[in-house]
């Protein structure tokens, strides 16, 4: 035997061998741009964690942990194409595991997986696209307001929230949603294929389930939480390497660390960054109920 072999076998130091290495990457939240204080899921964001998880040589799969109610379908579609790619041109595979929900855009990321794995709770599918707004046209007409608006071509404003609602804005905005209904309901048959056994009409239906449901129709392939599944796959010795993406807050609000604030090392306000640290606070809480909106429509 191998002095390698003898030292590989001993229970500490950098010669013992390693167990079998899964990466995991999260992706939480709402898809799509976020605010200054929370960053929605996009693929600029998302694009260097799954360069780097995908990275390592021998490692025995890419772990997806989803929690997100979905959002823009454009970043949707171009995260789980990245996915994808990489995980051809590596030949690694991909097991996704749904946390709170996989719903909608969420299950699109989902979907850029081998296997989809969930918790008894989880709420999956939503398969549909949804458009949301208000009609304050008559609010503003008793508040005495007059709305005065200028377009050139009939059709630049078709649903302006301050004027009456027009039947060739809503045709034009559902003839959309179809389109982007298409290229999802395309995705999903594409990704789980004949692990699909519920009919159509309700699976692309925009309804979504708990996990044992969601099983039973095909969307997932079983229950399980990451640990358990991938000790199951690859052993009790597997390593899932967390790979996470470094936060700059500070520095996007305009806080820079020094001698600025008078009090040694503590955060200083850099010039003009009042007035930003403001407009950010705004433009969050904003956010806040975007995403407050989204996970209310799954009941969450």
């Amino acid at each position: 035997m191998s002095l390698k072999s003898l030292l590989a076998k001993l229970p500490f130091g950098p010669w013992r061998k390693a167990g079998p290495l899964v990466s995991v990457v999260r992706l939480t939240g709402v898809i799509g741009q976020g605010g200054p204080l929370r960053s929605g899921l996009t693929l600029a964001g998302v694009a260097p964690l799954l360069e780097r998880a995908f990275a390592p040589k021998d490692q025995k799969a890419v772990a997806l942990i989803v929690n997100s109610p979905g959002g823009s379908p454009v970043q949707s579609a171009l995260i789980a194409k990245r996915i994808r790619d990489l995980a051809e041109e590596k030949k690694v595979p991909v097991f996704a595991f749904c946390e709170d929900a996989a719903a909608s855009g969420g299950y699109w990321l989902a979907c850029a997986a081998d296997e989809i794995w969930a918790d008894e709770s989880s709420i999956v599918g939503s398969i549909g696209v949804v458009s949301s707004g208000f009609g304050l046209h008559a609010l503003i007409e008793r508040h005495g307001i007059e709305r005065r608006l200028y377009t050139a071509g009939d059709k630049k404003v078709l649903l302006d929230p301050f004027s009456p609602e027009r039947e060739d804005g809503v045709a034009h905005l559902k003839a959309l949603q179809a389109d982007v209904h298409e290229a999802f309901k395309a995705m999903v048959r594409t990704r789980r294929g004949s692990r699909l056994t519920g009919p159509e009409e309700e699976l692309f239906s925009g309804a979504f389930w708990a996990g044992r449901r969601a099983l039973a129709l095909g969307l997932i392939d079983g229950l399980g939480d990451i640990r358990s599944v991938m000790r199951g796959r690859f052993g009790e010795k597997v390593r899932l390497r967390v790979v996470q993406q470094e936060r700059g807050m500070l520095r996007r609000l305009g806080l820079r660390a020094g001698m600025g604030s008078g009090y040694g090392n503590a955060p200083a306000m850099e010039a003009g960054a009042h007035e930003a640290f403001a407009d950010a606070l705004v433009a969050a809480a904003r956010t806040s109920l975007d995403e407050w909106a989204a996970w209310a429509r799954l009941g969450r």
